[in-house]
């Protein structure tokens, strides 16, 4: 489970690290609409929240699925544009001005991802052309509910409008408590980016995306970045970039976008409490399917107690030696156990620090 961006041919030059106030502020949002994800913001979400127009407020809650359920690659135009090359705006204004740059059909289909109706990673037919493309879009949206549904008809019946409307939305964003925030987060995204670019270059892009997050790795040998996510994906540079968004708002969230034809971006969390080395989500299967069984979860109640032989945990449970050999080994290859040799004995005991991290691996893992 991971998604996989293909960097042959990728010259250094190509590669870019620059902040994006509209991608900064698709994570305000994100945060204002989901504080579960984001309790280190809990005082900044209540803050806003309690100060927010209540007209303003509603008008958020029309649309809150393209930034709550999920995060919509319409915050990060830049990648759409020809040439699969462009870097985001200085400012807000001109991230919105590469907004408009977008077809209609871009717009549109990345508008309506939240349906899962589209296909993501490689071209399908056009929604606003395809009849049956947008009937399975709109019984999609309606299964989410009447404003997901409005919103999507209102979409595929006069994108301009619909264009029009969300990007006066977030101007009226930035008036009311995103200009502020951004003159705070701006000067340390910046200095990330300039950390990263100088990582890019002395270094190479291996050691930069080490550092960028623990989650990104790149084979040298086949070309290809690979992205540890509960989830599954594939891009290419091709003849085009690749970029690097810092985000001070995101994290638990490392968003790769990977959209058909599409500049491959990823978007990373800085100064976040991220561990040095995050459980790969292989591992976390691994030890949630290893303490699943009933057997194991019986051995683990005397495991966690004290460290016990093989045949002291057989006698305990009625059990053969080898029987109880296989469930501890299904144990140990998931990182559950510790062992110690005293004498000619070999004990086994729980691993509780890791067990208690399991609730809080798992979010990440599924946020990430």
């Amino acid at each position: 489970m991971s998604v996989s961006i293909d960097v042959a041919g990728l010259r250094p030059e190509r590669v870019a690290v620059v902040p994006s106030p509209l991608a900064e502020l698709g994570m305000a949002l994100h945060a204002l609409s989901e504080p579960g994800h984001h309790p280190a913001l809990r005082g900044w979400v209540t803050g806003v929240s309690a100060g927010l127009d209540p007209h303003l407020a509603d008008r958020m809650c029309e649309a809150d699925f393209l930034w709550r359920t999920t995060f919509s690659d319409l915050f990060m135009p830049f990648a759409g544009l020809p040439g699969r090359s462009t870097l985001p705006g200085a400012t807000l204004a001109e991230d919105l001005d590469l907004l408009d740059k977008l077809t209609d059909e871009q717009f549109v289909d990345a508008a309506l991802e939240f349906t899962c109706a589209l296909p993501y990673c490689s071209h399908g037919p056009d929604v606003l052309t395809d009849a049956s493309l947008r009937r399975r879009a709109l019984e999609l949206a309606a299964a989410r509910g009447p404003r997901q549904l409005r919103f999507s008809e209102r979409l595929l019946d006069d994108p301009p409008r619909t264009r029009a409307w969300l990007r006066q939305f977030l101007q009226d964003c930035d008036e009311a408590f995103f200009g502020e925030v951004w003159s705070r987060l701006r000067h340390p995204l910046a200095a990330d980016a300039r950390h990263k670019t100088e990582l890019l270059r002395r270094r190479g892009l291996g050691e930069a995306l080490t550092a960028t997050s623990p989650a990104l790795s790149l084979d040298e040998a086949t070309a290809r970045i690979t992205v540890d996510k509960l989830g599954t994906g594939h891009s290419a540079t091709g003849d085009g970039g690749l970029l690097l968004v810092p985000t001070s708002l995101g994290w638990p969230h490392l968003s790769v976008l990977h959209r058909h034809a599409w500049q491959p971006v990823l978007h990373y969390p800085v100064g976040s409490p991220e561990p040095a080395a995050p459980t790969p989500v292989e591992q976390l299967a691994l030890r949630m399917t290893a303490l699943a069984h009933p057997v194991r979860m019986r051995l683990c109640r005397h495991l966690a107690r004290s460290a016990y032989t093989t045949s002291e945990l057989a006698q305990a449970h009625g059990m053969t030696a080898p029987e109880i050999s296989r469930h501890l080994g299904v144990l140990k290859k998931a990182g559950l156990l510790t062992t110690r040799r005293r004498g000619r004995y070999v004990l086994h005991q729980l691993d509780v620090t890791v067990v208690s991290r399991l609730g809080t691996d798992f979010l990440e893992g599924i946020l990430r």
